[in-house]
């Protein structure tokens, strides 16, 4: 812990302690170190109960959903369905029919590319994203515009990280039939002002698709306030099982939107000459779900609910602030992303050392951070640099793991200097 007075650690706002007591991993040790685990925003840990829930499904409930009317079959529908309500009121969608369960972000960003963008696509036409965004919400349209003849625009952003506005706005032209926005950069943690982007996009007749992977662990997300038409999260991000997510749409679209995979559990009636689709979401959800992954995303919903959220949002924000301030302190380092709307993620480079040695030195001290691209091959571009070191937070990270990681991120320094 750092001594000075300058960085005295303020009293937290809920029991960090206690919170961390929830998380299994978060007690191991790394090369002989206490593991230091700031790669949030690539997946976050687990707690005990969505192990728990997990583990009980396969050893208590083990069957195949929809398909059986058994004691185990209607236990796991029940379970799967009921993790369904639970994400729809997570982000007060105003139906359960309105959230396609899918394996995360890229599943249900894909399904809105294919199902909803590539039907109505024509050359000439345009899908407008940003720079900031994750290759998961640029590829899956670069994709469907060269097969339609349409294109991609990218609306720019500044030199702090910050989506210019103004010009993502002028480029809504009616030419644009999909406007795509991340609610918070991945590698920046810029908040974005979906619901004035929204306004905008409403009065041009434009659907706007978010992607709130970032969005969903840190802060209340409420889709229909936001007033866009397409909202995709991932369930690893937020404490559940990897291969879990959703799509939230306006019942309309999804209505409309033709099936994207065939097979069992997506259809109502299948015939030598032709098929009727079941009603959404179910049309979307072909094949055997990750029922355990979902039980397992339920119980992180109801995790999130036993915390008081707006404490987990005000310390996620305390550490943000004492941990930039502590990187300043660092020779040579450069921040990326400094708007004053930003959640817990920080990226960075240190003058004169690569990234990858960084993270691989830091790994030995028992700190975990990402480096690389973090699949934002565009933002790199802007910046001009070719990868960087990115240290996210999560509500069970502590002040005293900053200054770990501060103490060792300035001795690998000196190691590569």
């Amino acid at each position: 812990m750092s001594a000075t007075a300058a960085h005295a650690h303020p009293a937290p706002a809920f029991d960090v302690a206690r919170i961390r007591a929830d998380f299994p991993l978060l007690a191991r040790s790394v090369h002989g170190k206490p593991l230091v685990y700031l790669d949030n925003a690539n997946t976050s840990q687990k707690p005990a109960m969505v192990i728990e829930a997990v583990d009980a499904h396969y050893r208590l409930h083990n069957a195949n959903v929809s398909r059986a009317v058994h004691q185990l079959g209607e236990e796991s529908t029940l379970a799967y369905e009921g993790a369904r309500d639970k994400l729809a009121r997570f982000i007060n969608a105003s139906s359960r029919n309105e959230l396609v369960l899918t394996s995360g972000t890229t599943q249900a960003i894909n399904l809105v590319a294919y199902s909803f963008a590539l039907p109505q696509l024509k050359p000439g036409d345009a899908i407008l994203t940003t720079l900031m965004e994750h290759h998961a919400n640029i590829v899956p349209w670069q994709l469907v515009a060269q097969r339609s003849g349409a294109s991609v625009k990218f609306a720019p952003i500044d030199e702090r990280g910050e989506l210019i506005v103004e010009r993502y706005l002028d480029m809504l032209t009616p030419d644009v039939k999909l406007a795509c926005v991340a609610h918070v950069s991945n590698v920046l943690g810029t908040v974005n002002p979906v619901r004035e982007i929204a306004r905008e996009c409403t009065r041009r007749g434009i659907p706007l698709l978010v992607d709130g992977s970032q969005a969903v662990p840190h802060r209340p997300v409420d889709v229909q306030a936001l007033g866009c038409d397409f909202y995709a999260f991932t369930g690893h991000k937020m404490l559940g099982p990897t291969g879990t997510g959703a799509l939230w749409a306006r019942r309309a679209h999804l209505d409309a939107m033709p099936p994207f995979f065939g097979g069992g559990d997506m259809i109502r009636q299948v015939r030598v000459d032709g098929t009727t689709f079941a009603d959404p979401p179910h049309k979307f959800e072909a094949g055997t779900p990750n029922i355990a992954g979902f039980v397992g995303l339920g119980a992180a919903v109801d995790y999130y609910h036993s915390l008081d959220l707006a404490a987990i949002h005000a310390w996620e924000q305390e550490l943000l602030a004492y941990a930039t301030d502590r990187l300043r302190e660092v020779p040579g380092l450069r921040l990326f992303g400094e708007v004053a709307d930003k959640e817990p993620v920080i990226s960075f480079l240190i003058q004169g050392t690569q990234s990858t040695d960084l993270a691989t030195l830091l790994d030995l001290e028992g700190v975990a951070v990402r480096s690389g691209h973090h699949c934002a091959h565009p933002l790199m571009q802007h910046y001009g640099v070719p990868a960087t070191l990115r240290a996210s937070l999560a509500f069970y990270n502590t002040m005293d793991e900053v200054d770990v990681f501060v103490a060792a991120l300035q001795k690998v320094r000196r190691l590569l200097m």
